[in-house]
């Protein structure tokens, strides 16, 4: 039958592995469906990539593209995590100069559909060239996308456009349902360079327009379960089929060899009381500043609680500011809690029933991940949407942000504790913990997962079909 035409797709997200991650993540649910996915990107990427599972291997294509060179991006660079915040948009610069390789690749290889990020506004307009149908996958959640408006909105070239900072401050006037989303003082501060040109060459509003315009559907990480009025929004807003591909859980390869690091990890989490252990991590993109650092520090240690503490210190090789503890602060914790400079496995850390806790910049894989395992959040937002995204789960009690200043977002120590014992031990928390158990369902149901991937694919060739 026609129908059942395997497609042949490439996948081509941003230099951050937390746009790479859910990318591979949908990788791995197409290829279990039997077809051929090209995973693009640069070659140390690929090689820092979760193993693939044996029997996915031969549909999954890991394709290496040699990063063009620009001035000022470091030797090696090749992802977020490997440079300071800001030389973030030169890795977008040199990103770029992908224009030319990817049109060679795209050429060559003749895809069915090409899946794209935010960064590359420009490909759109090359695959539709080639003849290639083109989807906008944001892996953004809707919520977030509704909040910044549509493509014109963006370029600012309609009524609706914001015209200063302080516009993103109070939810936007297209949004037709009650909502809280907006951002704070400091939230939009720390990233005013995504709105404006910036040393890329391009601001980001205007890759994502471009990105939405120039795209035949719009994927996003998102379900009508918890967010069906936003989905619906963005199809209002962009004039076009908007996809909702699921919420990606996490999944990893067991190749059966123990990890010396989980193996010690481990160990020490069986030795601390069920439900006790606060798990602390911020992503591969957020850092926080000495002064967060110290606080957290300070928090954790008020707490009394055991923690495990996975604190990068340094934004690659390049970055200037390495992180430190507060003097003293490793001995006076030694025994309950555990600091962590280097990768650490996650998911298997919020897995263990040790665990009664997630201190996290609420990310939305770290999100789905804690709701995988039923951990309860605490949120201190410290980049991008975070703070979009703490605000709606905590209005669904799916976490709780730690309180801070509305101008500097600074917070104290005590506020850290407080948080972190509310949420995890506390009977005032308790609304927290079982909203973990109650709201994993939607978030986590593999049925429901599989029925969104069999539901685009559907879409996908029914698109590829109306072009012959």
């Amino acid at each position: 039958m026609a129908g059942d035409k395997k497609l042949h797709i490439v996948m081509f997200p941003w230099l951050a592995f937390g746009h790479i991650i859910p990318y591979l993540e949908l990788a791995k649910l197409i290829a279990e469906k039997g077809h051929h996915v090209s995973f693009v990107s640069a070659p140390r990427n690929i090689d820092r990539l979760p193993k693939l599972p044996p029997h996915l291997s031969p549909l999954i294509k890991l394709v290496k593209l040699p990063l063009p060179k620009v001035h000022d991006l470091p030797h090696d660079a090749e992802a977020t995590v490997d440079v300071p915040y800001n030389v973030v948009q030169h890795l977008k610069k040199a990103y770029d100069e992908f224009q030319q390789p990817m049109t060679l690749f795209l050429e060559s290889s003749k895809p069915d559909w090409i899946l794209y990020d935010f960064a590359p506004y420009w490909i759109g307009s090359i695959a539709s060239k080639l003849g290639i149908k083109t989807a906008f996958f944001c892996i953004f959640m809707a919520m977030s996308m509704g909040f910044m408006g549509s493509s014109l909105t963006l370029m600012g070239t309609d009524d609706n456009s914001r015209k200063t900072l302080q516009d993103y401050l109070v939810p936007p006037p297209w949004v037709p349902f009650p909502t809280t989303v907006a951002f704070r003082y400091f939230e939009i501060m720390k990233i005013s360079d995504s709105f404006s040109n910036n040393n890329s060459g391009v601001s980001d509003t205007y890759r994502l327009a471009l990105s939405i315009q120039n795209c035949d559907i719009v994927l996003v990480r998102s379900c009508f379960e918890f967010e069906a009025e936003w989905i619906q929004l963005l199809e209002h807003l962009y004039k076009k089929p908007v996809v909702p591909v699921g919420l990606l859980p996490s999944t990893t390869y067991d190749d059966g060899k123990e990890n010396e690091t989980w193996r010690w990890m481990n160990e020490w989490l069986d030795r601390q009381r069920k439900g006790t252990v606060v798990y602390v991590a911020f992503g591969s993109e957020a850092k926080p500043s000495q002064e967060e650092v110290r606080e957290i520090a300070l928090g954790l240690e008020k707490s009394e609680l055991p923690f495990l503490w996975a604190l990068r210190v340094q934004r690659g090789p390049t970055d200037p500011e390495i992180l430190q503890l507060p003097e003293g602060f490793e001995e006076r914790t030694r025994g309950r809690g555990v600091v962590c400079s280097y990768w650490v496995p996650q998911l298997k850390i919020l897995g263990h029933e040790s665990v009664g806790g997630f201190l996290s910049h609420s990310g939305c894989s770290s999100v789905v991940e804690a709701i995988q395992n039923e951990k309860p959040l605490v949120f201190l937002a410290l980049l991008a949407d975070q703070g979009l995204i703490s605000r709606v789960l905590e209005e669904k009690k799916i976490g709780y942000s730690i309180p801070r200043d509305d101008r500097d977002g600074s917070f104290t120590s005590e506020s850290v504790a407080d948080a972190l014992r509310m949420v995890v031990v506390e009977e005032r928390g308790r609304i927290f913990r079982e909203k973990m158990k109650e709201i994993k369902g939607i978030f986590v149901n593999r049925e429901r997962q599989e029925e969104y991937v069999r539901k685009l694919l559907s879409c996908l060739r029914d698109h590829k079909k109306s072009q012959e």
